[in-house]
Order: structure tokens, then C-alpha cells, then sequence
């Protein structure tokens, strides 16, 4: 049985007077449909039970490493649920919006990038990926790994024999290379972005380190502003240095292992201990997305709102208004992500985000979720029944 942590305050119905649902749901991917590469007992009756009452809902998850089409395609298979880039947002994909730029950030596109993370370059030939349809392109034009420049530069890290089988296999020549005598003429980053969880953590977090404290972001130089007490955060990353990106924050995940594993919140919290100990606790600049971070909400309820008009709105000519979206429910396995995320998160639109934790995940039932949410429920399935019967969904729950 569901252990309610709140006093609801749902409205009497959650569905309009023409049948359309005012509600929807967002779905967390591991510990919650999957667990490594299996699917969770559940998970595709609660996913199949949306799909024919035509329920709107989008996967919200801070994994990536892969291209959101391939992805896709693969839950679509593991789940049986036909599923599609409208209604999936993973870690990396507001990144996309970096390319073209935004009102207050410079576009990308043609900048050399430093992407890590991943299988292989799998991460790079995510971050080019540019193809017709413009909502599902990256398109990053100039994409460097780690790999590139340590087959490049061997001595750049000395224990470089370890992952050189590895890296051989992965790797491009440098677009520029890297000359120590000439800054000028050297290799120029212009942003780090850490895509998925790191594979190698010595190297990445050298190069980045290494980044951090040149100068304006050619490889192989030393700020002379570093530690310069008259400058704003002690002069360190103040001299043009390429900003940084992290796409996840989570310290842990489900895996097939019965305790969670180090995530790609581990490896960032590994980089900020070698930068405090290298610039004495200076503040690191960085940007970090998804959950719980409020960006990545507002980004997938932007998602979901135009996924919802489209499934809702009807396919002809004739289009039916879609009313406004009053609450999504958000499925999650990670308290100090999922839960929190939904909590913190206030919506623009007034749609309000209700948590339900599951057990099947990060949370270990009978401990104290760090974020209290909604309700808990044992599994994903009891997830979304709950959740039908608190809208008031008159529909078969079978």
C-alpha cells in the first residue's frame, strides 16, 4: 500500500468535461522502468495503461550518452510502448539548445567543444548529430574528447599506457594541435562539457583542470591571473577560461548491483576537490543541469505541454483546443533528485509537480527520503494507479 507523507490536495476530477485529462506524468528511467538493462516487473502495463487511455507522459531521466533517437528505439523495444525524441528528455538534451545560442549565451556551433563522458566517442558523435528536423539536431561542429589529446600528447597524462588499447580505437586527430611555444597558434576550447558519466576520471579531470587555469582556453597555458588577490575570486577563471557544463548532478544510481553506484555527481564532486585543493577553495564556475535543477524541469515541461498539444489537439485539420495542464505527477527513484526537483520546481504555466517515490531504485525503503514526497508507493505501476484514482480516472485500471 501507497504511505502518503501529505495531506492531498487534489482537485475533485482531473479530467474535463469532454474526457480530456488535465493531468500528466513524467517518468524517471532507471530504478523506475529499468534497472541497468532490464526492465522493472510493472513497468510496461504502467506505461502500456497510459498509452491506450491516451494519457499524456514523457521520460525524464539523467542518463544519456546515447543519441535520443537511438534511445528511444531501444525502450520502445524493452518496454513495449511505442515512444518517440516528443516525449523523452535525458540529461544532455538541453544542451541543444548551446548550438544557436540563447538570448544571453553565445552560440557554439562553430566553437571547438570538449565533450567527455561516455562509451568510446559515442558522446562526441552525439554532441555533431545534426539532422534535418531541427528540434532533434545538436550540431556541434568542432568536438574534441580527452582521448584526442592524450593520442596526441602522451605525456599530457603519465599513466596514459593504461587506456591506450581503449582510446586507439576512439580518436581523431586534434583540429589544431596543441604548441607550447605559441599560445596563439595552439588548441582553443571555448566550453567543457561533461555529456555522461566519465569513464576515465583521472584524465578527464586533468584536462579540465588543465583548462581551468590557462589562458583564455588554449591547452598547454598558465593564467597569469591565477591566485591574483586583486581580482574577483582570487583571479581564478578570470582570464577567458571555457565554461563548464555538467549534464547530471546525481552522486549515485540503480544498477544491477544491489547498492548504488557512483554517478556522474561523484566525478563532479571529485573535479571540485582537485580545484579546491589546487586554488586553496576558490569558487568553480560551472553550469549543472538536470534533475533536480530547475532548468531541466522548466525545459521538460516545455517539453511535455508541446508533446500533450500534439497528442491531444488531434492530427487534422481541424485542430480540438487543448486545455491547461494543472499537474504532472513525477515518478522517481532518487529523493535528492526526482523528489526534489518536483518539489522545489515552480511551474510559469501554474501546473503544479506532485513527487511519488518508488522503492525499486536509489531510495532504500525504510529509511527517511532525505525530500519528503507525495506519497511512496512500491513500484511504478502502483505509481500510476495511485495517481489515476487520486485524478478521478473513471478508465479501466488494468
Amino acid at each position: 500500500m501507497p504511505s502518503s507523507t501529505k495531506p492531498r490536495r487534489f482537485s475533485t476530477s482531473g479530467i474535463a468535461a469532454d474526457g480530456m485529462p488535465t493531468f500528466a506524468f513524467a517518468f524517471d528511467i532507471d530504478g523506475v522502468l529499468l534497472r541497468s538493462s532490464s526492465a522493472i516487473p510493472g513497468a510496461a502495463e504502467a506505461l502500456g495503461l497510459l498509452h491506450e487511455n491516451n494519457i499524456p507522459f514523457i521520460l525524464l531521466t539523467n542518463g544519456g550518452g546515447k543519441h535520443e533517437s537511438t534511445r528511444v528505439a531501444e525502450l520502445s523495444k524493452k518496454l513495449g510502448v511505442p515512444l518517440t525524441e516528443e516525449n523523452f528528455v535525458q540529461s544532455h538534451t538541453p544542451f541543444k539548445q548551446l548550438v544557436e545560442g540563447t538570448a544571453s549565451t553565445e552560440g557554439l556551433q562553430d566553437k571547438t567543444i570538449l565533450v567527455t563522458g561516455g562509451d568510446g566517442d559515442k558522446c562526441r558523435k552525439v554532441a555533431e548529430i545534426l539532422v534535418l528536423t531541427l528540434r532533434h539536431r545538436y550540431g556541434f561542429k568542432n568536438v574534441v574528447t580527452p582521448g584526442d589529446i592524450l593520442m596526441a600528447h602522451p605525456n599530457i597524462w603519465p599513466f596514459n599506457q593504461i587506456f591506450s588499447d581503449y582510446y586507439h580505437n576512439n580518436t581523431r586527430p586534434l583540429p589544431v594541435d596543441v604548441n607550447q611555444t605559441s599560445a596563439s597558434e595552439s588548441l582553443k576550447i571555448d566550453a567543457i562539457f561533461v555529456f555522461n558519466d566519465p569513464r576515465d576520471w583521472a584524465l578527464d579531470s586533468q584536462i579540465i583542470l588543465d583548462l581551468l587555469l590557462s589562458k583564455q582556453g588554449y591547452l598547454g597555458t598558465y593564467s597569469d591571473k591565477n591566485g591574483d588577490t586583486s581580482l574577483p575570486n582570487n583571479g581564478w577563471q578570470q582570464d577567458g577560461q571555457p565554461k563548464l557544463f555538467f549534464s547530471n548532478p546525481d552522486l549515485f544510481w540503480a544498477t544491477n548491483y544491489h547498492m548504488p553506484r557512483l554517478g556522474q555527481g561523484g566525478f563532479q564532486a571529485a573535479v571540485q576537490g582537485v580545484w579546491d585543493a589546487t586554488t586553496g577553495g576558490a569558487q568553480l564556475e560551472r553550469t549543472v543541469i538536470g534533475k533536480p535543477h530547475p532548468a531541466t524541469y522548466k525545459y521538460a515541461e516545455r517539453v511535455l505541454n508541446k508533446h500533450r498539444t500534439q497528442m491531444l489537439g488531434g492530427s487534422g485539420e481541424v485542430k480540438k483546443k487543448v486545455i491547461r495542464l494543472e499537474r504532472v505527477f513525477m515518478v522517481g527513484d532518487n529523493p535528492e533528485s526526482d523528489i526534489r526537483g518536483a518539489n522545489e520546481y515552480n511551474s510559469t504555466h501554474g501546473t503544479e509537480w506532485t513527487s511519488v517515490l518508488v522503492k525499486t531504485g536509489v531510495f532504500r525503503d525504510g529509511t527517511k527520503p532525505a525530500y519528503t514526497p507525495k506519497v511512496i508507493v512500491d513500484d511504478v505501476l502502483e505509481a500510476v494507479t495511485w495517481a489515476l484514482k487520486a485524478e478521478g480516472w473513471k478508465g479501466s485500471l488494468e
